[in-house]
């Protein structure tokens, strides 16, 4: 997958003017009352969201010791827990995997750290094809797409793009606008590939320590195939999906299903532990769990930002986001989109490839307001600002423009003194209002026009509220 993270803005102003996804969009508000409505049918939805973001904060307090007890678990299980630095060695490992077993093709299930990592096209330049088995992520695998939402990949792509990729691309017989007709033939033509399935991907949405468990959620039953039908299965999360109990798990289930699609329980929820045993019909001989850092280390140092990995990635913060719902996903050019996406993309790719993303938003707090974990987004987002500002090497901060460094330079100098700022009201007031002849100022002069190319500038008042003030005492 190309990162395309550094041309937002460019990506931004295109999406604006797509109206089949302005059409899309303008009905997001349906999905977040769903979620509302669903998070609704807990008894107290205030303490299930407490106890979620409790359930997650102590999860990545202590995420070491976590992963070494699941790992002992998994292992005492049969599974085989494999580590891997960064996305080179993980998917080295699947390719050497693939090769040793002599697999030519692989199917998989929905997972985004397979998203982040390049798994696909790492399989497909070394000789093994590739097949996506959630419909939405088999759609954009043909139209070669980034996901347009982090649950449903494909929910913005027109049926009649649909039906003219798969007419190219022979899954489709006879054109058709059928959904359901379409959605058939993805079946018919996946079902061929997993009957002589050897061997299936997976990611995970949550890893139980103390039973060394691994659970999916799905509504589709494609990740089911992806575990049963073949004898090597592989299982790929990112660090941060462990959980100290099953208890834990369960509650963070009901909390996932509610926010990603508005059930209270997806269709399908499969927890395994380890290969299958003798006895059993289905299931793999073989179970490898790769467990991916890529970079969560490195900020897990730092606790402000360590804060991101409490993500159980149900995507209700893009829902709500106001951003998002405007442009949608594609513009935030990598794995991840939304409020997560601006805080995961830029700890994982470096402050200084990412800077519109963290500093595209209104700071409105609707993000934080809906996450069932407790995700501070906005602040988060100030602290990556600050961290830019500041030129911190270890988030690969590249500092601001000269121009603008200088020009808040000085505004700070100005607004820590209250005489200064007084004194450049009344300097500048005139001129302001000059401008603006009677209307908001709505064209900027050298730094401030990009600032109001979204904003309006009143008139300033012949008098300030502290000098009416004075003369009124």
């Amino acid at each position: 997958m190309q990162i395309k993270t550094d041309q937002f803005t460019e990506a931004a102003n295109a999406a604006l003017k797509d109206k089949y996804a302005r059409t899309f969009l303008d009905g997001m508000y349906i999905k977040v009352k769903e979620r509302l409505k669903s998070m609704e049918t807990f008894p107290d939805p205030s303490a299930a969201r407490e106890l979620g973001a409790a359930i997650r904060a102590e999860s990545v307090a202590k995420l070491p010791e976590l992963l070494e007890e699941f790992e002992k678990n998994a292992t005492a299980r049969g599974a085989r827990v494999i580590w891997a630095r960064n996305a080179a060695e993980a998917n080295q490992f699947i390719i050497g995997l693939a090769r040793d077993n002599g697999i030519k093709y692989v199917t998989k299930g929905k997972s985004m750290v397979t998203e982040e990592i390049g798994l696909n096209d790492a399989l497909v330049e070394n000789g093994i094809d590739v097949f996506e088995t959630d419909l939405g992520e088999f759609i954009i695998q043909q139209l070669d797409r980034t996901p347009f939402h982090i649950v449903g990949p494909a929910i913005n792509i027109p049926v009649e793009e649909i039906r003219d990729i798969f007419l190219k691309n022979k899954i489709l017989d006879q054109p058709t606008l059928d959904p359901i007709e379409l959605g058939y033939a993805a079946r018919r033509f996946l079902r061929k590939k997993f009957q002589w399935l050897e061997m299936g991907i997976t990611g995970i949405n949550i890893a139980v320590a103390e039973t060394g468990t691994i659970i999916n959620v799905e509504n589709e039953g494609n990740i089911r195939l992806n575990k049963s039908s073949p004898r090597i299965q592989v299982s790929i999360m990112s660090l941060e999906k462990v959980v100290p109990t099953m208890n834990d798990a369960v509650h963070l289930l009901r909390l996932l299903c509610r926010n990603s699609t508005g059930q209270k329980l997806s269709a399908y929820v499969s927890m395994d532990s380890g290969p299958k045993a003798d006895d059993e019909i289905d299931g793999p001989s073989q179970l490898y769990i790769v467990i991916v850092d890529n970079g969560r280390s490195n900020f897990y140092a730092d606790l402000e930002a360590r804060e991101v990995l409490s993500c159980i990635r149900c995507g209700a913060c893009l829902g709500s986001c106001p951003v998002y719902a405007k442009i949608g996903g594609y513009p935030y050019g990598w794995a991840y989109s939304g409020p997560i996406g601006q805080l995961l993309n830029p700890l994982l790719l470096g402050l200084d490839k990412t800077g519109d993303l963290y500093r595209a938003s209104t700071l409105c707090g609707n993000c934080k307001s809906v996450c069932p974990v407790g995700i501070d987004h906005p602040n988060l987002f100030l602290y990556f600002r600050s961290l830019d500002v500041e030129k911190n090497s270890s988030f690969k901060a590249g500092g601001r423009p000269r121009k603008e460094s200088l020009f808040f330079a000085l505004w700070s100098w100005v607004a820590n003194r209250s005489r200064r700022w007084i004194f450049l009201i009344k300097l500048t007031r005139p001129l302001i209002n000059r401008y603006t002849q009677n209307k908001p100022l709505s064209k900027g002069i050298g730094p401030v026009d990009q600032w109001l190319k979204a904003r309006d500038l009143p008139q300033l008042p012949k008098k300030t509220f502290r000098e009416r003030w004075t003369q009124m005492k």
